[in-house]
């Protein structure tokens, strides 16, 4: 690539979702409806679990950083999809692409990593109920959230600044609703083997890992459950598992199919898709899916908003 063929990209124009005109406005009011009930749902959990002293334990803390990671991951891309959706102007600057590719990556691989403590939690709650306390201990506790930031902050950044030395052909038109690293790839003029490199051996590390020890740390639960089987044990199971592994499957799955498996063989509709499916439903899910359905959750509820003396339910 010589000098004068490469070129300055001073912004991109997202294309969008693949919708057709004149369902613009249907789109834009579920769309609308699902951040507001993401916003909502899980910083009425964020005020719950800070307000209510009963829920000052580490899988509350852990789930207090979860739906703050879920408010600002839909954050990072809803706003600027429903902007685009209601304006002609679908621009954002090279600045701001790199910037809001940042984030997005920040606050997905943060929610993988506090989903896997979500799960030791549960594992060393339910397989060693007796040694619980000194385990999850405040120190350590506190060690997997900041672990967890830290982590997630260089991986960000390490994609940010592989990227930032690439160039941009004439072509700035990203056909997704959010600069998505695949996309702008797809869009540079320059080698990007090194870039593609990182993502496979990275996303072994940040997702296929977590997921492995998500898995790892239900199937000894299941397995302990098991051991003595019951009616009430297997509920138990459904109960703590099912649901969880729920949106474990589709936060994972959709993320682990769209961006290490070859691109090539992913249309742009299919890739749309699968990314709305972990930006948009997932986080929406979450509150529903980890608390809201929870006891602990709904007996605070009523503590905190009706003054209700309410025994804690374990």
């Amino acid at each position: 690539m010589t000098g004068r063929n490469q070129t300055v990209i001073s912004e991109f124009f997202l294309l969008g979702l693949p919708i057709e005109p004149e369902q613009q406005n249907l789109f834009y009011a579920l769309f609308l409806a699902m951040y507001l009930t993401t916003i909502l749902g899980n910083l009425l959990i964020i005020v719950l679990i800070y307000l209510d002293s009963h829920l000052h334990t580490p899988m509350y803390l852990f789930l207090s950083n979860l739906s703050f990671s879920d408010i600002c991951f839909s954050s990072v891309t809803i706003p600027k999809l429903l902007h685009d959706m209601q304006s002609q102007d679908s621009s954002i600057p090279y600045a701001g692409c790199l910037t809001q590719m940042y984030f997005f990556l920040f606050f997905g691989d943060l929610e993988s990593f506090l989903l896997v403590a979500m799960a030791y939690d549960r594992y060393v709650a339910i397989c060693l109920p007796l040694h619980y306390t000194a385990i999850m201990n405040p120190k350590l506790c506190l060690s997997l959230v900041v672990l967890s930031w830290v982590l997630t902050t260089l991986h960000a950044m390490l994609h940010t600044l592989l990227m930032a030395r690439l160039y941009f052909c004439a072509n700035s038109v990203i056909p997704h609703f959010f600069c998505d690293m695949s996309a702008l790839l797809k869009l540079s003029c320059s080698d990007t083997r090194v870039n593609e490199l990182v993502i496979i051996f990275m996303g072994g590390l940040i997702l296929v890992i977590p997921f492995l020890l998500i898995i790892m740390s239900y199937a000894r639960i299941v397995s302990s459950i098991l051991k003595v089987p019951s009616a009430r044990g297997i509920r138990k199971v459904l109960h703590l598992c099912g649901s969880h592994l729920s949106v474990v499957s589709l936060f994972y799955g959709t993320v682990i199919g769209l961006y290490l498996c070859p691109s090539a063989n992913n249309s742009t509709v299919k890739e749309t898709v699968m990314a709305v499916m972990y930006t948009v439903v997932t986080p929406m899910l979450n509150p529903f899916i980890y608390s809201l359905r929870n006891r602990d959750m709904k007996g605070a509820l009523r503590r905190v908003f009706f003054k209700k003396k309410i025994p804690f339910a374990v």
